[in-house]
């Protein structure tokens, strides 16, 4: 079983500026299923299709299974299953041997700015980079699935 463990934070927007790297990957997704005990999620990673199956969220864990599918697949997915979608610019950030995951929102949160950062367990220590601001891993407002 996989298990993806995050942690998830909001960025000072203009500490992140000047930081930023200059390019990053264009990720659409949708739901086709959203409920608190699953998800099943479509994307886009730039030229890459991905359906990704999540459980509930337990902590900072739950279960998480993602399979690439060919991008044309993915493409008619969002289009026939996903009437709202994400949209969101993501740039990784490498910081204290960790990579952060940076997705800077253009819908349905226009301007929104949050980091995630994945562990090995739970109770992984690791240092804030200066443009990191609240964190918000149990705030379900700012799960991708509930801005839809």
């Amino acid at each position: 079983m996989g298990v993806e463990i995050e942690r998830k934070f909001l960025v000072d927007t203009a500490k992140w500026e000047k930081v930023k790297p200059k390019s990053g990957i264009r990720i659409i997704q949708g739901y086709i299923i959203k409920t608190v005990e699953k998800t099943v999620r479509i994307r886009l990673f730039g030229d890459a299709g991905f359906i990704t199956v999540k459980g509930e969220t337990k902590g900072f864990s739950r279960s998480e299974y993602e399979y690439a599918i060919p991008k044309v697949e993915a493409e008619k997915m969002l289009k026939e299953f996903c009437a709202e979608k994400v949209i969101k610019t993501r740039y990784e950030v490498d910081f204290d041997g960790f990579v952060w995951e940076v997705d800077v929102f253009k819908t349905p949160r226009k301007g929104l700015i949050l980091a995630e950062i994945e562990l090995s367990n739970e109770k992984e220590a690791f240092l804030h980079p200066e443009w990191l601001g609240k964190e918000v891993s149990d705030n379900p407002e700012y799960f991708n699935a509930n801005m839809i």
